[in-house]
């Protein structure tokens, strides 16, 4: 991961309660409405896990709860398993990328994915005990996630005109600091096996719980898919969410190069780096945790993908 310069000032995040707009968003009967709510309740149930990083016992559970999730809800779930080695301990680990399918016959397709692990280590962490242990991952891993089990049950009430695959990636978390492709395992084993026709676009949403929300144009997005991120963007402006920020900023090794890079996705990334601002960074440090997450992010995020799907 890299920063770039910038040459615009980073505005403050909004005061006012994004909830507030959430009549913007039900204004347009066809679109149905996202509960950040309900989005919330799922972050919170995969904390009650445990750090989930691959090879624990938490990371165990919430496949389970994943798969009891959509199952009922999506036209088809299967999982995609394969074997990792973890680095430090060089022990070889079974890995899930999780798939729920919906409209599976129609002529357009998209992808909406996330990573459901957690980092087995704290290295941001200001002891060495922390820098050991797994961190809770309440906004990186958790929150992506949330969005997307709340999307199936919208999707389950709401069948869509267009075909939309539920993908949670396993094995993104777990790299070496400096080496890029050494993260992102789950995405780069699904990228070079594809489980699924290929989709039209993909869109990938990591870190989107942060209380803070200030979600900028991420530079490989733009480059892989420009036209898409100005649609999401601009859509955002629209629906007056003001956690999304029009303007590029970080370059940032995640999902979604893999899928563009191996497989020719054209996948963009939504991610807020900043967590919760850019002089204080609970990243892959034990301050990633629920209170420092947001249902009002969740809606914000939610709501773009809703009206991007039926707001057509």
């Amino acid at each position: 991961i890299r920063r770039p310069p910038r040459s615009t000032p980073k505005p403050s995040s909004a005061a006012s309660d994004v909830y507030k707009r959430q009549a913007i968003a039900g204004c347009q009967s066809k679109v149905p409405s996202f509960s950040g709510e309900k989005a919330f309740t799922h972050l919170v149930n995969q904390c009650d896990f445990g750090p989930r990083n691959p090879g624990s016992d938490g990371h165990k559970n919430a496949l389970k709860y994943f798969m009891e999730v959509m199952t009922p809800l999506a036209d088809t779930v299967y999982t995609q398993s394969f074997t990792e080695t973890m680095p430090r301990t060089n022990q070889k680990v079974g890995m899930n990328n999780v798939i729920a399918r919906f409209n599976i016959g129609a002529k357009k397709q998209i992808m909406i994915s996330a990573h459901w692990d957690t980092r087995p280590w704290g290295d941001r962490g200001s002891s060495v005990m922390e820098r050991q242990t797994p961190i809770l991952g309440a906004n990186d891993g958790a929150s992506g996630v949330a969005v997307i089990l709340e999307l199936a049950r919208i999707l389950k009430r709401n069948p869509p005109a267009l075909g939309v695959n539920l993908v949670l990636f396993d094995a993104e978390d777990y790299g070496n600091s400096g080496d890029s492709w050494s993260y992102c395992k789950g995405s780069q084993y699904f990228a070079k096996n594809l489980p699924i026709p290929i989709p039209d676009y993909a869109i990938n949403l990591d870190m989107v719980g942060d209380a803070n929300l200030n979600i900028y144009i991420e530079r490989y997005s733009y480059k892989q898919n420009p036209q898409l991120v100005m649609e999401l963007w601009e859509k955002a402006e629209e629906l007056n969410l003001t956690g999304f920020k029009k303007m590029a900023y970080y370059t940032i090794f995640d999902d979604h190069v893999p899928l563009y890079e191996i497989a020719g996705i054209p996948a963009v990334d939504i991610i807020d780096f900043d967590y919760p601002d850019e002089k204080t960074n609970y990243h892959h440090t034990h301050n990633d945790v629920v209170e420092n997450c947001s249902p009002q992010s969740l809606w914000q995020v939610g709501t773009l993908m809703v009206h991007h799907i039926y707001d057509r």
